[in-house]
């Protein structure tokens, strides 16, 4: 198999500044080098390049290059990482390869052009403390590999004709979810929307190359076709299936994995179930993933993250006034008092796929799994795996809701956390992904 270039969107703003570290030429053949200071983008309908005392103006898009790639690299500055997590701030992150500017959607918009190995180089270490484990990392370059070029695979069905489906008609409200179609003039964005990809200053660590190495060409296939590999921080103890969170197709090597090496006892694990989902998700069931070993975690989570305490469990308090305001900024709804938040779907892994909101003048059904997380949070609640418990006053209005809450993420495919204990366990990356991706096979494919 041939290994094409990715395109990876890396930040879009109506000015973009970046810095030449080397010599670069422009795709016409121009060369162009950096003699100080900063490179300015601005537009975006037809956008001027300042390089120095050189102006030009484009009216799509400008292609750089590096002359020599060994020795050259750019700068991006004010790159937004965590887009509207609790975690959001912006970065100056270094890059090899190539550097595209174009108009997208109003915007400018910043490309990286590289080889795929070049890009997971990053990712795992972006993903990733650098210094995790090297089944883990091994785990995580089959996985987060698999999932580029399926996306790649997913971009040219697309781009001739395909349509993906982002909402499903409900008489009683919205359903929709968030994926493929936010990209379409690159492959992947660079930050959680796909996989955290955040340069080459991330790329630090011997354990890295060799995983890298170690799995080079290795990807997942079922039924001869690149699996859709998905990860995310902490299933709570029961993964979640793929059509619950996005297009309602099935991948049966997404589906639900009791993440516990034992059966765990005193519990249905049957969390579609509303008195079962209530059960499991207000205690505590051994899992992988339930850990607060600070040494394991650090494999898993980034400085930022490690600012998120509480994930296997975890609670969110929001009074009246607060949760109105959100529904009316977040998804335009004013229900006037909200009387109740009222489960009507979960999924395999007790995540909500449609919750009911009843106010005074009206209520509304919301899904899939990331509406309801964004509905209900100034940034995003760790996951729609959660319970309700109201607070009320003597008018039978609710002063606050109290959500108690499980994992963190989607629950598809790869549990972070479970895997690195997994990893520190002893188990091998085989039986990481085996254990994560029932019925899909390892296969070389370059």
């Amino acid at each position: 198999m041939n290994t094409p270039a990715i395109e990876v969107g890396i930040m879009s703003a109506k000015s973009i500044q970046f810095q030449l570290n080397g010599r670069f030429r422009q795709a016409s053949g121009e060369e162009t080098e950096n003699v100080g200071g900063t490179a300015t983008v601005s537009g975006p309908s037809s956008f001027v390049l300042r390089s120095g005392d050189k102006r030009q103006i484009f009216t799509d898009a400008v292609l750089l290059e590096p002359v020599n790639g060994n020795e050259a690299d750019f700068e991006l500055h004010h790159v937004v990482i965590g887009l509207q997590f609790h975690w959001e701030r912006e970065e100056t992150q270094r890059f090899k390869g190539k550097l595209k500017i174009c108009v997208d959607n109003g915007m400018l918009t910043a490309v990286n052009i590289l080889p795929p190995e070049d890009y997971l180089l990053s990712v795992i270490s972006s993903e990733m403390s650098a210094g995790s484990s090297l089944e883990l990392l091994k785990a995580h370059a089959v996985i987060s590999r698999s999932w580029l070029l399926a996306q790649t695979e997913k971009r040219k069905k697309l781009e001739k004709g395909g349509k993906y489906q982002t909402f499903i008609p409900d008489g009683e409200g919205y359903i929709r979810w968030y994926d493929r179609e936010d990209h379409d003039r690159f492959d992947v964005c660079a930050d959680d929307h796909c996989q955290r990809y955040q340069g080459i200053a991330k790329a630090s660590s011997k354990q890295v190359y060799e995983a890298l190495r170690k799995t080079s060409g290795e990807v997942l296939t079922y039924g001869g076709a690149i699996c859709d590999a998905r990860f995310y921080k902490c299933c709570g103890g029961v993964t979640e299936k793929f059509e619950n969170v996005w297009e309602p197709v099935n991948h049966p090597y997404l589906t639900k994995i009791i993440d516990n090496p034992v059966a765990p006892g005193g519990y249905d694990t049957d969390l579609t179930k509303e008195e079962n989902a209530r059960k499991w998700i207000l205690s505590s069931p051994p899992a992988f993933c339930n850990t607060h070993d600070r040494k394991v975690l650090s494999q898993v989570l980034n400085g930022y993250d490690c600012e998120t305490r509480d994930f296997y469990r975890w609670q969110a308090v929001l009074a009246q006034k607060e949760l109105k305001d959100l529904l009316l900024r977040k998804i335009g709804l004013d229900a006037g008092e909200i009387l109740d938040l009222i489960p009507v779907e979960r999924g395999v892994s007790g995540r909500l796929i449609r919750l009911k909101i009843a106010g005074t003048k009206q209520s509304l059904v919301i899904g899939k799994e990331l509406e309801i997380r964004k509905a209900l949070s100034e940034s995003h609640l760790y996951s729609s795996a959660f319970v309700v418990e109201k607070v009320q006053n003597r008018d039978a209005i609710p002063e606050q809701f109290i959500l108690k809450g499980a994992g963190w993420g989607h629950g598809v495919g790869l549990c972070q956390i479970g895997a690195a204990i997994m990893g520190g366990k002893g188990y091998a990356y085989r039986e990481i992904l085996a254990h994560y991706f029932p019925h899909a096979e390892v296969k070389k494919i370059y």
